[in-house]
């Protein structure tokens, strides 16, 4: 018996077609959508920009560290900062495999552990990158005059000053924007892997002015003081939370987490060891041979002792302002990224998952206007400051006593500690050792907060009334 089949109205047949359409049209684009979210940062770009974020110029304050303390402890609590430090980044990059695909961010790990704070983790980030970024730009702004200066001297003659206006720090904030303006504006932070490698041959170069100036000395270079092996000063309590927030990168721990290429624990480990071990090594020999060299006499600014007549230290000092340049641009982008987050804050109860809030949370994925208005309004807003105030340090010293600590330290140990303490197949020592870290981060939160505060109040009653 032949069965008779009775054909689709035209209709029908063209519903049927337009639908596969919109299907293969659907498909191509979650499958375009998935290729973007893969990585495409290599192994030496992501530990590049992860060490430039390290390196800062808190690094000319370590030889006063081993100054407070005495060669032998100062090294121990350098080193110590580095394995602390690294070990919250080893937490974060663990914890950032429980969220989305490449939707890693501290907002995306907050909703999951501590859903009603996620916002506020990420405001409190979003305030310390911007202190930081208008921190460098005021750091380029006082410290550019005088590079030109001393080079200029030195290539012409003493008695030759340059121009007025190469002496004005306003004038040289407005011609870095030119440069920096557009690395700001880049979405992804592989983006900026040459900047970064700029940075760290300028932080290279420092390290060989203190290497050879040590072996070398230079006329006119300040006699060394005392030297000691062990002897704690007071000055300590105010060298050691330097030591500890030089460490602070975590803003970019998830960035580069989303970006790398293949980002298994094994390859996230080798970028944070190689990051972390390269800097602690980088902090160590500024140390030891800056201390050497000036010992108790050694100021809070290393480059400073060494006497700009010399162009070899003239140009030491245009490395620092280069490193700092080049390290704006990582200030802003997890700026901006967290500044997204808190704009876009919805109900805690709102899922993860949900395919509306995963693109609009994306790393890098935010629509083109809000990508132009946030970074246009961190950059402004942050030159605006920079360019009209010149003393931020009591501001910046709450703000990364705070900031530092809580995403360097804190949030690691506990977003950790509450997504694996109800995992039967648990590291016990792992978990206890997160809970560890956020214990101690609270202590150097209280710490660093306490000092603080005793600074600014011996200071009013020391200027009396006004």
């Amino acid at each position: 018996m032949v069965h008779a089949y009775q054909a689709l109205p035209v209709s029908a047949a063209n519903h049927v077609d337009e639908y596969d359409e919109r299907q293969r049209l659907e498909d191509e684009r979650l499958v375009k959508s998935e290729m973007q979210r893969d990585g495409h940062a290599t192994l030496t770009s992501s530990i590049g920009n992860l060490a430039n974020t390290i390196i800062g110029s808190g690094m000319l304050t370590f030889p006063r560290a081993l100054a407070s303390a005495g060669i032998i402890p100062g090294m121990f609590t350098c080193a110590l900062s580095g394995v602390v430090g690294g070990f919250g980044l080893y937490l974060l990059s663990a914890c950032a495999r429980h969220a989305p695909h490449r939707r890693s961010s501290f907002f995306a790990i907050a909703s999951l552990t501590f859903p009603r704070a996620a916002v506020f983790f990420d405001a409190a980030i979003a305030i310390k990158c911007f202190g930081v970024s208008i921190s460098y730009l005021i750091i380029v702004k006082s410290l550019l005059p005088n590079v030109v200066a001393s080079i200029y001297h030195d290539l012409t003659s003493p008695d030759t000053n340059p121009p007025a206006w190469a002496l004005s720090g306003h004038v040289w904030m407005c011609l870095v924007m030119v440069v920096l303006l557009p690395l700001s504006f880049l979405r992804r932070l592989d983006s900026l892997r040459h900047a970064s490698y700029i940075a760290l041959f300028s932080c290279a170069y420092l390290v060989l002015v203190v290497i050879v100036c040590y072996f070398r000395p230079i006329e006119g270079m300040t006699p060394p003081g005392e030297i000691h092996f062990v002897k704690f000063t007071p000055s300590f309590i105010s060298t050691f939370p330097i030591q500890v927030f030089a460490f602070t990168c975590a803003q970019n721990l998830f960035p580069i987490f989303n970006e790398l290429k293949t980002n298994s624990q094994k390859r996230m480990n080798i970028v944070i060891g190689t990051s972390i071990g390269s800097t602690t090594l980088t902090y160590e020999v500024i140390a030891v041979f800056g201390y050497l060299t000036f010992g108790s006499r050694v100021s809070a600014n290393i480059i400073a002792m060494y006497p700009s007549t010399s162009l070899f230290i003239a140009v030491g000092q245009l490395a620092i302002a280069i490193l700092v340049l080049f390290s704006y641009p990582l200030q802003v982008l997890p700026c901006r990224n967290c500044l997204d987050k808190v704009f876009h804050f919805s109900s805690p109860n709102d899922k993860l998952e949900d395919d509306t809030v995963e693109d609009e949370h994306a790393t890098g994925e935010m629509t083109p206007l809000k990508h132009t208005l946030l970074t246009s309004a961190v950059v402004l807003g942050g030159f605006s400051i920079a360019y009209f105030v010149d003393d931020l340090e009591m501001v910046l010293s709450f703000v990364g006593a705070t900031g530092s600590t809580t995403i360097s330290f804190i949030l690691p140990g506990l977003f950790y500690w509450k997504l694996t303490k109800d995992d039967p197949n648990k590291n016990k020592f792992l978990n206890s050792g997160a809970l560890a870290l956020a214990c101690y981060g609270f202590l150097i939160l209280v710490l660093c907060l306490s000092f603080n505060i005793y600074n600014v109040v011996h200071r009013d009653f020391r200027s009396g009334p006004t």
